[in-house]
């Protein structure tokens, strides 16, 4: 049993180290393709989705700054906690829409994966996985395919009792 568990997966792969892979995930010559996942219990009633409008709606200064593929990058409020952070939000017609948070500046500039979404799945899971920012554009294909390697990684149901 554990609390959580964290992976690391290539993009757009989504498979493990291997010698192979070696320089993708040591990051040689500038790559960034690395996903970050982490598996862990969910804490809150509403992923990222669900909690964009009764709580980032708030926190966002507006207008935001439409760019392509229907995706409008918001700054927060300096009084929102997420200094150095830019909200990606694309609305889904009948669906909640895609949010990520995403560090701005030198932050993001140093870090291999800048990007975060959570969603809920499983029985109780929460899976947040970061990811480079370049893969915003491609958002549809990202939750696609995170969300189908997560699932095929799942085990549900109830384990058989010890004696």
């Amino acid at each position: 049993v554990a609390a959580r568990l964290d992976l690391y997966m290539r993009w757009p792969d989504l498979d493990g180290y291997s010698e192979t892979a070696r320089n993708d995930f040591n990051h040689a010559g500038g790559s960034k393709n690395i996903l970050f996942l982490t598996f862990e219990e969910a804490s809150m009633s509403r992923d990222m989705s669900g909690r964009f409008q009764p709580i980032y709606s708030e926190l966002i200064k507006k207008p935001g700054m439409p760019v392509a593929g229907g995706m409008t990058i918001y700054d927060f409020n300096e009084k929102s906690g997420y200094l150095d952070e830019a909200l990606a939000v694309v609305d889904r017609p009948g669906d909640l829409p895609f949010v990520s948070r995403c560090l701005k500046g030198e932050a993001a500039a140093q870090s291999l994966a800048p990007c975060e979404r959570d969603i809920q799945i499983g029985d109780g899971l929460s899976l947040t996985f970061r990811f480079p920012a370049g893969l915003l554009k491609d958002w549809p294909k990202l939750e696609a395919a995170v969300r189908a390697r997560a699932t095929s990684l799942l085990k549900t149901g109830t384990a058989p009792s010890g004696t």
